[in-house]
């Protein structure tokens, strides 16, 4: 493989983007908004710019790794070379379905099409293509740059040769592939997720504040973030809906989110992103 397809440039799409291009591969990042491919790229100048203070790269390694990222508007452009299609878009289905009947029409019959997604079942975007034996799940930890862990995801049609690929793809960019089965929420944020909505619940019945509840994770479980901290990190939006997700999928009402997270996310209460979560930021 030698032209990787990144769908999306938010903070996921631009980390996977960066990881890619720092192995040498050609990476195309595809993003219909332009401010966001400038503040992606711009981000991964800062990332880059961290590693050469932290001596893990050379200004060198900074000037090839964005020369290998080239950006794009629309994925009819942007995929037309790739060997490998991975959508790192907003984690709604109905959007990452749309993207991957796109995907089928545009991108190379061999190409293989993953995706980001934390929770949305393989199968269902698999479905929407041609090629269901080519889609697979590549589930990547933020900050991507940082994180180790890639949990691939095998669809019930995935084939066996493409997970071998995806496995030794992830390898190459040294990460840790560790592969599941098609799941709601799969198996980190079906783990995940629970816990954090359970310190939601004790949080909501005043059980104790929100710093001490993360002290006790931190200081007893040896997490380094608490849960509510971590809520607020990846985003209280992003846990609901995958609460919800699970809920539905498992037709489970131990999934159904805290009505706190709930009124919060209404609120606009969604953690770092707006400004206040749990804390104030």
């Amino acid at each position: 493989m030698e032209n990787i397809a990144v769908i999306g440039a938010g903070t996921m799409g631009n980390g996977i983007a960066h990881v890619f291009a720092q192995k040498g591969f050609k990476v195309q990042l595809i993003d219909a908004q332009a401010t966001a491919l400038e503040k992606a790229m711009a981000t991964i100048g800062k990332n880059l710019d961290r590693q050469i203070a932290k001596q893990i790269i050379s200004a060198e390694n900074k000037a090839s790794t964005l020369a290998n990222i080239s950006t794009y508007a629309t994925i009819e452009e942007g995929v037309v070379n790739a060997d490998l299609v991975i959508e790192a878009a907003t984690e709604n289905s109905e959007i990452k379905k749309k993207i991957f009947a796109s995907l089928d029409e545009y991108a190379k019959p061999d190409c293989i099409l993953a995706t980001n997604t934390s929770s949305i079942s393989i199968g269902q975007l698999a479905a929407v293509t041609k090629r269901p034996s080519l889609v697979i799940g590549m589930h990547f930890m933020n900050p991507v740059p940082i994180m180790k862990l890639v949990e691939i995801i095998t669809g019930a049609s995935t084939a066996v040769s493409v997970t071998e690929i995806i496995v030794a793809l992830t390898k190459t960019i040294d990460k840790i592939p560790c592969v599941v089965k098609d799941a709601p929420g799969f198996i980190a944020n079906r783990i995940l997720m629970p816990m954090i909505n359970e310190a939601i619940y004790a949080f909501s019945e005043g059980i104790s504040d929100a710093a001490t509840i993360d002290q006790i994770m931190k200081l007893g479980m040896a997490h380094p973030m608490g849960p509510l901290q971590l809520a607020d990190y990846i985003g209280l939006d992003v846990c609901k809906n995958i609460m919800i997700i699970m809920q539905e999928g498992f037709n489970n009402t131990k999934y159904a989110p805290c009505p706190l997270l709930v009124k919060m996310v209404e609120e606009g209460k969604l953690g770092i992103k707006s400004g206040e979560g749990f804390y104030k930021y």
